[in-house]
Formats: structure tokens, C-alpha cells, sequence
């Protein structure tokens, strides 16, 4: 199949000519089969998790589906939402990314590995820093070493905007996830497992994220709703558009690479108006361990950075092969000094446009 161009999404009642002022990409090229294939999400119980079983449900018939948690209750909850006689092709595992003996059971026999579990919250990270640095990156060492072992074909480890010149030990952990995963495939030899990393924004309607705390206000009766800062931006992707990124990727990967999606950004101000239009805001001030603006890719980068039509992909600086096939297949490099972050991104949602995204997420 051909890539698809940009997908613009209309909001309902909303005509297509007022849609948002951004594209909002399906990013469900290339297409990746899992028709007869083995895939293990670790995090499987998380929001992405979740979404991606929903996914992989709906559109493949696959030869085993594994959710790997340690939340027990969590697992209990999706068995009761896709049932064993009607799903049997789905298996629970209780296991933690922290104990590699565990991973290497539950990775007998698994083609493919999507790495979700992580420690997110950024102050809870800072104050219970050595659970971080156990999940995030002793984590990470702990499932590429065990995908090494048990001969996976191919995975791809969930990151975080934060992770780009990062300022709390959230995104410092990721930083160090993020080399690990692509480190790995130096350990993997030509034919071997294959590892890459795909890299976004804030996502709408995830346990945690902003928007289900402004609604929950909004219900519980607050008169105004708390924005940290009137300046502050976000890159803005739904869960549908993050499990086709994710998909997508791995299709393309052939290992190494950061891949980054090009997606809108907004201010938190228009976030909150749209939300909730009838309640005023009041600024607290910026959290600790908090940005005014989110970057997925410094300029730092940018010398290893090429780009493609629907995202950006961060190469090995030595991997001059690598780079020279993204060329070839219509990617361009990025002018020198180029970053991408949420205050200059160029792609800026509008109200419909943050509306659209609104009733993605909730449909």
C-alpha cells in the first residue's frame, strides 16, 4: 500500500472547510501486518496498552496477544472486558519489566515487542527517584536483554517528549531508555533483534494527561481551572494516532532510529477555554521539573535528523547507510540549527482543531 497523505478529520458539526488549521495525521502508513504473529506489550494495562489490544483486535487476526502488567487488578478488568471465549488468542501475564527471568518466560516465542511499561509521572519520579531509575532504565537493560535472548524480530520502546534535553529525572530516565534501545542493536549483530524508539507529545484522554483533570474539575463544580503558565505549550497526539504511529514504525524501522511524528502544538490556555469555556483560569506557576515548552528533537540532533512527509526520524550519527535509504525513499535532511519543539512548531491547532482531537479521543 501507498502512503496516505495528511488525514484531515472533520469535527462533527463542524464543516470540513472550519476544520483545524493543522493536519492531523492517521500516521497509518506503512501498513504493519500482525496477521499470524506474536506481539507482547509490556505496560499492556496502561492507556496505550489498553488501546493498542483494542487496535490490534479490531484490525488483525493474531497468532498470540500478550499483556504483560504487574497490576493484577488492571489485568482482571481487561479479561472482563475481552473475554478468553471470544478472544482466545489474548494472554495475560503478571510480570515486571524489573525482573529479566520473568520477561524471558513471558518473551518465549514473541515475534514482535512493543516496550510501554514506564514510571511517568514526573513528580513522583523526583520524589521516589531510585523506583524510577529501576523501572525506566534498569528496565529497559532488562528487556533488551531478554528479547536478545529469546531471538524477538523487532521492538519498539515507547518515549517522551521530556526525554529531549531533559530537565526531571522522568525525561533523564528516558534519555537513558531511549540509548539503551537503540545501543542494543551494536549487541544484536546483523540479524538479529532489531530495536528502535518512537518519541511523542502529550496524549489526549490518557490516564493522568490534562484534560481528563480539567473535566474532572469542571464536573466537581470548580469556578476556574489552574494553568501553570499562559505562555506554556504542548504537542497534542490522540491514542489512535500513537498506536498507528507506533505501528507504522516498526513497519519501517530497520533498527536504530528515534521516530517523531509531526503533530500540532497548542498553548494550555486554549486547552483549558476549550474544555471547559465557562470557567476562568487562574496561573500557580510552573511545577517542579516542569517546561514552558516541550521539545522532541534539539537542535542538537539535527545533523542525524531526516525528514519524512507525516515524521522525523533521529538516526545513529554513524549510520550513514541507514540515512542515505531514508534519502532515497523521498526523505530530505533538516537544515542545520533545525529543532522541533511545541512554542515553534509551525503546525498550531486552532479551537476546532483542538475540538477535532477532543472528540477523537472521546468517541
Amino acid at each position: 500500500m501507498s502512503p496516505s497523505p495528511a488525514l484531515v478529520i472533520p469535527t462533527p458539526g463542524i464543516a470540513p472547510a472550519a476544520a483545524a488549521s493543522a493536519p492531523l495525521r492517521d500516521f497509518t502508513q506503512p501498513w504493519m501486518d500482525l496477521n499470524n504473529r506474536t506481539v507482547l506489550v509490556t505496560g499492556g494495562t496502561g492507556s496505550f496498552g489498553k488501546h493498542f489490544i483494542k487496535t490490534v483486535i479490531a484490525e488483525y487476526k493474531p497468532k498470540r496477544l500478550i499483556v504483560f502488567s504487574r497490576d493484577e487488578l488492571k489485568q482482571f478488568e481487561m479479561q472482563q472486558e475481552f473475554p478468553l471465549e471470544k478472544y482466545p488468542f489474548i494472554r495475560y501475564f503478571i510480570g515486571d519489566v524489573r525482573d529479566r527471568d520473568r520477561l524471558e518466560l513471558a518473551l518465549n516465542g514473541v515475534d514482535f515487542v512493543i516496550h510501554a511499561a514506564a514510571m511517568k509521572q514526573v513528580t513522583t519520579a523526583e520524589y521516589n527517584p531510585f523506583e524510577c531509575i529501576r523501572t525506566n532504565v534498569f528496565g529497559a537493560e532488562n528487556v533488551v536483554s531478554a528479547c536478545l535472548r529469546t531471538g524477538v524480530k523487532r521492538v519498539v520502546a515507547l518515549s517522551t517528549d521530556k526525554a529531549a534535553n531533559p530537565i526531571n529525572l522522568y525525561g533523564a530516565s528516558k534519555l537513558a531508555s531511549d540509548k539503551i534501545f537503540v545501543a542494543a542493536n551494536n549487541l544484536a549483530g546483523a540479524d538479529g533483534t532489531r530495536f528502535s524508539v518512537v518519541r511523542y507529545g502529550n496524549v489526549f484522554g490518557s490516564r493522568g494527561s490534562v484534560v481528563p483533570f480539567f473535566k474532572k474539575l469542571a464536573a466537581d463544580g470548580a469556578d476556574s481551572l489552574p494553568i501553570t503558565d499562559e505562555r506554556m505549550t504542548r504537542f497534542w497526539i490522540t491514542l489512535t494516532q500513537g498506536v498507528n504511529f507506533v505501528l507504522s514504525s516498526m513497519e519501517m524501522m530497520k533498527g536504530g532510529e528515534i521516530y517523531v511524528p509531526k503533530i500540532p502544538s497548542s498553548t494550555m490556555p486554549q486547552l483549558a477555554q476549550l474544555v471547559s469555556p465557562q470557567l476562568k483560569q487562574h496561573v500557580i506557576g510552573i511545577r517542579p521539573g516542569e517546561k514552558l515548552h516541550e521539545t522532541m528533537i534539539p537542535a542538537d540532533d539535527a545533523h542525524c535528523t531526516v525528514e519524512l512527509e507525516d515524521r522525523y526520524v533521529i538516526l545513529q550519527s554513524f549510520a550513514n547507510a541507514a540515512r542515505d535509504a531514508y534519502l532515497h525513499r523521498g526523505g530530505k535532511a533538516v537544515p542545520d540549527g533545525f529543532s522541533y519543539s511545541s512554542d515553534s512548531n509551525p503546525e498550531k491547532l486552532d479551537a476546532n482543531g483542538l475540538q477535532t482531537l477532543l472528540a477523537m479521543s472521546y468517541a
